[in-house]
């Protein structure tokens, strides 16, 4: 292909032709249909930047931080804090003046990609949601941490920071308002710790991608020890059109019932008609989402249970689809919204060979900081593959279960194992004859029914 334009971006599809209006989809109106990035030109003429420009002119920096927080925006990238309250926790003193805003473009959550296609489609919009932010929190620079598979964002990241530093958009005395800022793209080496905010900070000083203690946390020690405030793409997205458009039409974006406000991009891959990601009002069912806009299974599959979004989220069976797409609607039927970003499992798939699938890129991806992380995920991965071989023993099902509850939320470092095991112990709780089925008949019967972990050694933290 000859010129930059004419290359197709992997990140085009269904959310590029479905209708979708200003009114309505905050994040996703300006897309194109055929899918090539919005420059600078076209953003501007689709009322680019005037957000901006009002945040910048018109309101002071705690009006900005206020109005998020009034707007109830969570954070996109899976745990759903309160964006408000997150940047309500950087310090009021003024001489701290050397600040810094971190976008969380990490994106290494399987069956999850929502945020590349914001950035190769849509770059300008994560430019001037981290403007805005920026100016919310006295940030001086701000760092769009990568990830480095993600080579055609990155390109258009970078053209699109530069078009706006041509434009006085970055830089110093951004539209005369007095405030700097720069915008920096850092592509990571790959890594799915580096989600974590923390092992983010790490990797971005150029230190092994550790989890930190918290606290303290990054808004009081952060990047080089300085105040620093860490967002996902998708959440800086949203920033514009609340500050644009204000708060009252924010909240009338999700359906009735709906605890979290707004819109979500949600996703549905496996052996699905028309899989894909769209912008959708939290609280939809999760049947609309997979029937409506994913079109059902294929012709020859039928639906044997599903993700609500991503890996680190709990299996569910097809009656759970009458569930609401948002953080409380799918905790009412045992797991985590996640990402949004569904997989559909077709009834050819065998639970055991998926799940050791999914744990050998959990316990390949531990940091290795904490031992239950670091042995336990491992460990998971040999029963799993003596399962799948037909060679398991008779207590290797309740030795799983018992690494589910050991490596649950609490019991590690950092939320890595625990959202390990989460389908773990879903898909055991729903598909357990599979997993007995790899028990060899010439295997010893058990000898207790019960895992117990080692016993504690003196000084232990576990």
């Amino acid at each position: 292909m000859t010129g930059f334009n004419a290359k197709r971006l992997t990140s085009i599809g269904p959310a590029n032709s479905i209708d979708r209006s200003e009114e309505t989809h905050p994040l996703t109106w300006r897309l194109r249909d055929d899918g090539q990035p919005v420059w600078l030109e076209e953003y501007q003429q689709k009322n680019g930047y005037a957000a901006a420009r009002k945040a910048l002119s018109e309101m002071a920096q705690a009006d900005i931080v206020q109005t998020v927080k009034d707007s109830g925006l969570k954070g996109r990238g899976g745990a759903g804090f309160p964006t408000g309250v997150k940047w309500g926790l950087m310090p009021a003193d003024e001489s701290m003046n050397i600040r810094y805003l971190l976008c969380n473009a990490d994106e290494m959550e399987p069956n999850t990609w929502k945020d590349r296609m914001l950035m190769e489609q849509l770059p300008h919009l994560l430019v001037e949601g981290m403007l805005i932010s920026a100016r919310a929190l006295k940030a001086y620079r701000g760092y769009i941490f990568l990830r480095g598979e993600y080579v055609d964002a990155a390109t258009n990241l970078n053209r699109a920071i530069a078009e706006a530093k041509a434009a006085g958009l970055l830089g110093q005395n951004i539209l005369g308002s007095g405030f700097d800022f720069e915008l920096i793209v850092h592509t990571g080496a790959g890594r799915y710790i580096c989600g974590e905010e923390t092992a983010l900070i790490n990797s971005l000083e150029g230190r092994r991608a550790n989890p930190r203690a918290k606290p303290p946390f990054p808004a009081a020690v952060g990047v080089w020890g300085k105040p620093t405030c860490v967002n996902n793409v998708e959440t800086l997205c949203n920033v514009p059109a609340i500050i644009g458009n204000g708060v009252d039409w924010y909240k009338t974006l999700a359906r009735p019932g709906s605890e979290d406000h707004g819109t979500k991009l949600m996703g549905f891959s496996g052996k699905v008609k028309n899989p894909g990601l769209w912008e959708l009002p939290f609280g939809i069912s999760a049947r609309e989402l997979f029937e409506d806009y994913a079109g059902g299974m294929r012709d020859g599959f039928t639906l044997k249970c599903w993700q609500p979004g991503g890996a680190g989220t709990g299996f569910l069976l097809p009656e759970h689809l009458d569930a609401s797409m948002y953080a409380a609607g799918i905790a009412k039927v045992g797991t985590r919204m996640g990402t949004g970003l569904a997989l559909a499992v077709d009834h050819t798939v065998n639970m055991v060979s998926l799940l050791r699938n999914m744990e050998e890129f959990f316990s390949r991806e531990s940091c290795g900081w904490c031992t239950p992380c670091r042995d336990g995920l491992p460990w998971s991965v040999k029963i799993l593959r003596a399962l799948e071989r037909g060679q398991g023993s008779q207590q290797d099902i309740d030795t799983l279960l018992g690494l589910v509850n050991f490596l649950g939320p609490g019991k590690t470092f950092c939320a890595h194992a625990p959202g390990a095991v989460e389908p773990l112990g879903s898909a055991i709780k729903y598909f357990r004859s599979e997993f007995e089925a790899g028990v060899s008949s010439s295997a010893a019967p058990a000898a207790t029914g019960q895992f117990v972990p080692a016993q504690k050694m003196a000084g232990s933290h576990f």
